[in-house]
C-alpha cells in the first residue's frame, strides 16, 4: 500500500425534449426540466473549497468521463447540469438536468451558465469556447482547474511553448508550420520520420506518421481535415522510439500536496487510446522525475483537480530511461477508466474530492487492473450489444457500456476492465472480455 505524495433571474423552468431509440421504435424521452434560478440554489455562486454540500455542478460536455464524473458528484448529493452539443449524451442520462447547445459558440455557452448559476463549471472536453470561460470566471463563476488552464491545454501549441519553453522540460524536438511548403521545411531538420498533428484537435484526429518529403502533402491535408476549428497549422515533431507511454493522474488540491496514482501504461492507436494498464512497471528515478514535470506543469496552470499527464519513457544509451513530457489534459483521462478498478478511490471520485475540498487520506492500488475499449467498427444509427454473457463471465471483469446513441467506425461504444494476479493476466481478461461484446446495428 502507498500513501499518496507529498441574484439570478427567476426564468420559467425550460424542457429538453430528447428523442431516443428505444426497442427499436424511436419514442420520446421524458421530459426533464431544467433547473434555473432560485429553483436550482437558492444562493449565488460560492468560491471552493466548500464548508458544505450539495453544490452544483455543469459539465460542459457529457461523455463517457463525464457520466462518470456526474454518477461520483451524485454519489456526494450534489446535483449535475449536462451539456452537449447533441441530446441524450452519455452524462444526460444520469444527470439532474440537461442542456444542448453548440459547444463552441461563446454566447451560447454563457447563456446557459448564467442561467443555472452553478458552483462550479467543470470542463470535460477540448472543443469550448475558452475566451467565454475567461469571461465567466471574472464574473465570479469557478472553472475547474482554471479558464487559463482549460484555454492552455486545448491548443497543443500553447500547451507545448509553456512546457517546453518556459518551464524547460523535455519534450520531442518540434516546430510549426502554416502551409505544406513550410511543413516540409520544418520536417526535414528533425528527421525522418516525423509526427504532424493539427495544434487543435482531439482523440488523434488528423494525425499522421510522415516517412520522407513524398508524404508531406497528404500530411498537411488530413491535419487540416482532422483541426478543429479553422485555423490552418500544425505541430511536426520528431518521432520517438518509446517504449512506454504512461497516464500521471496528478490530483492538485487547493490546499494540501498534490498527489500522484500508480502510473498507468497504454497503448494508443489513430492517435486515440485502446487499452491501458494499472500500475505501470516504471523506474523509480523515472517515476521521480515525472512526478517533478507534472507538479511544475499543474502548479502553474494552476486550481483544483485531477490532470491527465502524458509522458514517453524512452531508452538512453547509457540503458537508463528518459522521460519526455508529452501531453497533458486537466481533467479526468480516458487511460484512467482502468482506475474504476485498479483503485481504492477512482480519478472521477478524485477530481471531485479534489475540486469540492474534500480530503484524500490516501490513493492506493488494488492490484493490477487493466482496460480495453470496445469500438464500432461501422456507422449505425442505433446500437444493440450481444456477447455480455460471454464477458462478464470471465472472473474479477466489468463492462461498462456508455449509451452513445448511435455509432461510426472506431467510436469508443464501451470498455471492459479487469482485475487479474499480474499485468499479464489482467490485460489480457480485458482483452477477452472485450472482444467477447459485439456491436449490431439495429434498425
Amino acid at each position: 500500500m502507498s500513501q499518496p505524495n507529498s441574484s439570478p433571474s427567476a426564468a420559467s423552468p425550460a424542457v429538453l425534449r430528447a428523442r431516443v431509440r428505444a426497442d427499436s421504435k424511436e419514442t420520446l424521452r421524458q421530459d426533464r426540466p431544467i433547473l434555473t434560478g432560485a429553483k436550482c440554489r437558492p444562493t449565488a455562486p460560492m468560491t471552493p473549497p466548500f464548508a458544505s454540500l450539495p453544490r452544483t455542478l455543469l459539465l460542459l460536455g457529457s461523455g463517457e468521463l463525464g457520466k462518470e464524473v456526474a454518477i461520483a458528484a451524485q454519489r456526494l448529493g450534489c446535483r449535475v447540469i449536462a451539456v452537449d452539443r447533441y441530446a441524450g449524451a452519455p452524462a444526460m442520462q444520469v444527470a439532474d438536468a440537461c442542456e444542448v447547445i453548440a459547444m463552441t459558440d461563446a454566447e451560447a455557452l454563457k447563456a446557459v451558465v448564467r442561467r443555472h448559476q452553478p458552483d462550479l463549471v467543470i470542463p470535460e472536453i477540448e472543443a469550448l469556447a475558452v475566451d467565454a470561460l475567461a469571461e465567466l470566471e471574472a464574473e465570479g463563476i469557478s472553472v475547474i482547474p482554471t479558464a487559463r488552464a482549460t484555454a492552455v491545454t486545448m491548443n497543443r501549441d500553447r500547451i507545448r511553448d509553456l512546457a517546453a519553453s518556459e518551464l524547460g522540460l523535455r519534450t520531442a524536438r518540434f516546430a510549426y508550420a502554416g502551409s505544406a511548403a513550410e511543413l516540409a521545411a520544418a520536417a526535414e531538420p528533425l528527421g525522418w520520420p516525423v509526427v504532424v498533428k493539427p495544434v487543435m484537435s482531439s482523440s488523434g484526429k488528423g494525425q499522421s506518421v510522415v516517412q520522407g518529403p513524398a508524404g508531406i502533402a497528404a500530411s498537411w491535408e488530413a491535419a487540416l481535415a482532422g483541426a478543429r476549428g479553422a485555423g490552418a497549422r500544425v505541430i511536426v515533431e520528431e518521432f520517438l522510439n518509446f517504449e512506454l507511454e504512461i497516464t500521471l493522474l496528478t490530483v492538485k488540491q487547493w490546499k494540501g500536496p498534490t498527489l500522484f496514482c500508480p502510473p498507468i501504461g497504454h497503448i494508443q492507436e489513430r492517435g486515440d487510446y485502446q487499452c491501458s494498464w494499472q500500475p505501470a512497471a516504471v523506474p523509480d528515478t523515472a517515476l521521480s522525475a515525472a512526478q517533478a514535470m507534472a507538479v511544475a506543469v499543474t502548479d502553474n496552470l494552476g486550481g483544483a483537480g485531477l490532470f491527465g499527464v502524458e509522458f514517453f519513457l524512452c531508452r538512453k544509451a547509457d540503458g537508463g530511461t528518459e522521460v519526455v513530457f508529452s501531453e497533458l489534459s486537466p481533467r479526468p483521462h480516458d487511460t484512467g477508466l482502468v482506475t474504476l478498478m485498479g483503485q481504492n478511490l477512482s480519478e472521477f471520485e478524485l477530481h471531485l474530492r479534489a475540486v469540492l475540498g474534500l480530503p484524500i487520506p490516501a490513493i492506493h492500488s488494488l492490484g493490477p487492473a487493466a482496460s480495453r475499449v470496445i469500438l464500432a467498427s461501422t456507422s449505425a444509427p442505433a446500437l444493440q450489444f450481444e456477447g455480455l454473457d460471454e464477458a462478464l463471465a470471465v472472473p474479477d471483469t466489468q463492462v461498462l457500456l456508455f449509451g452513445k446513441p448511435d455509432a461510426r467506425p472506431h467510436r469508443r461504444l464501451g470498455v471492459a476492465l479487469a482485475r487479474g494476479a499480474n499485468e499479464a493476466e489482467a490485460r489480457q481478461r480485458a482483452d477477452g472480455a472485450a472482444a467477447a461484446v459485439r456491436v449490431i446495428a439495429h434498425p
